[in-house]
């Protein structure tokens, strides 16, 4: 697949798999509003993993999955890596099998999300796949945020609910709705696609064995937003000066705080959040926390590891990809590259921004618009294992 430099998009379009509207139409009138139903949506859909390759990467560490089963009202939860022998005590009941991020393994799955390049890539967190036994499902519950629900192989019934009553089910080891009042059903076969809002009540069961792709997009809480600002901040900035009380006077109150005191620490902490909540320490902090890699993801380092002479005329010869598990956004200034800041020289950031933007760089791309410096830093890329010649992409383990 070469890669297409697109000069405009035209977002007024009708899209196939949109139901017939524009991507224009879409956010304004559907996204984080109101459900929408597509049948047909991907009518010639390839699947970006079989049933035997989602098994296969649930039992690895690298992979995150959860094994869902059911007993009459027991519920029970299983946190992966997930052996076959687990998957088998399973089948004594309903059991549903969730993998995330499929994307990390498969180009296809790529492919498939960049059907939604309509919205930009730091909103979008995983390809999620849910395979089910018949009348198997994970119960009603609500998502925190946007999702597109595409069926695969099988059909899936949904249950949807706008309700208010969003109280949880106690004693449960899922998130389950206590009090679940459906007002819309659908049965979606293979192509078809159900786009929910956040906070939209659901519940999915598998009318047969069934495959079922959630495109999920990130909508991170303040909670965990500050958490980041604040991890980044006491690791990466310096701070000078020191508390100061020269004119101190004789206490017979020793163990009080007093009001002068607390007012000079106060004045520190708000000279703290001045100096450190700048708008480019804010940026940076933003792009880097919008592409750390999550906590099981780790990078291969290429082997054999090419020297950066042999390395150049291989990437102008086959071209260069993104790993499939890298993370790359920028800013108007900035590149930002699994939670690093990746520094470009101005001349070479129209070539990273075809990359972050299209995950390539073909070797038509790099022969006119590379530059020294571009290969240099492409090179720390490779390796590191942040990026792949064209013609080295890892696929799942068979």
């Amino acid at each position: 697949m070469k890669t297409k430099v697109r000069k405009k998009d035209n977002f007024a379009t009708a899209l196939e798999h949109l139901g017939g509207i524009s991507a224009q139409k879409f956010l304004k009138d559907y996204w984080q509003k109101r459900p929408l139903l597509v049948r047909g949506a991907f009518p010639n859909l390839i699947e970006p993993l079989s049933k035997q390759e989602i098994f296969a990467l649930a039992a690895r560490d690298d992979a995150e999955s959860r094994l869902i089963s059911r007993n009459g009202a027991q519920w029970q939860l299983t946190h992966g890596p997930i052996s076959r022998r687990q998957m088998a005590t399973a089948k004594k009941g309903l059991w549903t099998l969730l993998l995330q991020d499929t994307q990390h393994f498969s180009r296809k799955a790529h492919q498939l999300l960049a059907a939604f390049n309509f919205i930009p890539h730091a909103r979008v967190d995983d390809l999620m796949v849910s395979y089910a036994i018949a009348g198997a499902g994970v119960g009603p519950h609500i998502d925190s945020y946007d999702v597109f629900l595409l069926q695969g192989s099988g059909s899936r019934r949904w249950r949807i609910s706008a309700q208010k009553d969003l109280r949880l089910k106690e004693g449960a080891p899922l998130k389950l709705l206590a009090k679940f009042k459906p007002e819309q059903e659908f049965v979606l076969k293979t192509g078809d696609m159900l786009y929910l809002p956040p906070g939209y009540a659901h519940d999915g069961i598998a009318e047969s064995e069934c495959l079922t792709w959630s495109i999920g997009f990130r909508a991170p809480s303040s909670q965990e937003l500050g958490q980041a600002f604040l991890d980044y901040v006491r690791d990466d900035i310096k701070l000078g000066g020191q508390y100061e009380d020269a004119d101190l006077i004789p206490t017979a109150t020793p163990g009080a705080i007093d009001r002068q005191m607390r007012n000079r620490f106060a004045a520190m902490i708000r000279s703290v959040v001045a100096t450190v909540a700048t708008p480019a320490t804010l940026d940076i902090c933003v792009g880097r926390y919008l592409t750390e890699p999550k906590q099981h993801v780790y990078f291969d380092y290429p082997e054999p590891e090419l020297a950066p002479a042999a390395f150049r005329k291989a990437v102008l010869r086959h071209g260069l990809r993104l790993d499939l598990k890298s993370r790359m956004l920028y800013d108007e200034d900035r590149f930002f590259i699994n939670g690093e800041q990746w520094q470009i020289l101005p001349a070479d950031r129209a070539l990273f921004r075809i990359l972050a933007d299209c995950r390539e760089l073909t070797p038509p791309i790099l022969t006119e618009s590379s530059t020294a410096t571009a290969l240099n830093a492409l090179h720390v890329a490779y390796t590191n294992g942040f990026v792949r010649i064209s013609n080295i992409m890892q696929e799942p383990s068979k």
